[in-house]
């Protein structure tokens, strides 16, 4: 039941991040909706709010893949 921040994901790229964040409008939507999605998954695993197992598991997903989307723009 922990944040997945991505400067906590990947410390050693924070000055990319933040770089990214500013100059790249795709990077930028992309880390947006990776926040927000990490944000409903903590809600629904503290029983805030109840999305539904099928549900949170498809979220957990898509986290996953902007999480990979998003450390491949890092890498390059």
């Amino acid at each position: 039941m922990e944040h997945h921040p991505l400067i906590k994901e990947f410390p050693e790229y924070r000055d990319r991040i933040h770089e990214l964040k500013i100059s790249n409008n795709h990077f930028r939507k992309l880390a947006f909706e990776y926040e927000g999605i990490d944000k409903a998954i903590v809600r629904a695993e503290q029983g805030l709010e109840n999305l539904g197992d099928v549900y949170l598991e498809n979220l957990k997903k898509e986290r996953l893949l902007l999480k990979d989307l998003l450390y491949a723009m890092l890498r390059n």
